[in-house]
């Protein structure tokens, strides 16, 4: 092997090992995209009011809410846990529930008829509980909220996770998604 074809293949490891990093997980604006988009399907929480629909059993279907520790009650399977699970786990659950003494091969499907609210706090023109809707992302919880105040930070934004401890800042971009239950607040800035 010559010197040469050495360097090359050196030179093709390394391009190719540099293909295998992936960044890690922050704050930062591609970060969030990236965790939004990774995340998948959403999972249930409490506070959250599902409709529930059993084939053939009207009976059966029916809107519920998420009570506050994460069960549902349902008539002839009991309370069930639904917190924390996504949709068809608990469609699945569900269906076990039922099959045997109550159903021969039940079919059940769950939507999620409303989520739970998310809050707009700092400066804003209305601060307040606000329905959650999907596609929801900082620049239209602020627009949802009436708009920043003039003292309001152009720049950078802070949220607090649903179920989170702190809040986390982020830049004021629409790229950063808004999910059920987060807390938003828009800082006064600094001049």
């Amino acid at each position: 092997m010559t010197r040469q074809s050495f360097f090359l293949l050196l030179a093709m490891a390394l391009i190719l090992t540099g293909c295998d990093i992936v960044p890690l997980p922050g704050p930062s604006v591609g970060n969030e995209a990236r965790l939004a988009n990774l995340a998948g399907t959403p999972r249930l929480q409490p506070g959250d009011k599902i409709k529930i629909t059993v084939f053939g059993e009207d009976k059966l279907s029916g809107e519920y809410d998420i009570d506050p520790g994460g069960f549902v009650s349902l008539p002839l399977a009991g309370t069930i846990q639904a917190g924390g699970l996504t949709k068809s786990e608990l469609e699945l659950s569900l269906a076990k529930k039922f099959r045997g003494e109550y159903l021969r091969d039940p079919k059940v499907t769950v939507d999620i008829a409303t989520f739970r609210p998310f809050y707009v706090l700092g400066e804003v023109e209305k601060p307040g509980e606000y329905p959650y809707k999907s596609g929801l992302n900082v620049v239209s919880a602020i627009a949802v909220a009436g708009g920043s105040t003039y003292r309001a930070s152009q720049s950078r934004i802070l949220i607090q996770r649903a179920g989170g401890r702190d809040f986390q800042e982020y830049p004021l971009t629409p790229t950063i998604p808004i999910h059920p239950g987060d807390l938003v607040r828009v800082p006064e800035r600094y001049f």
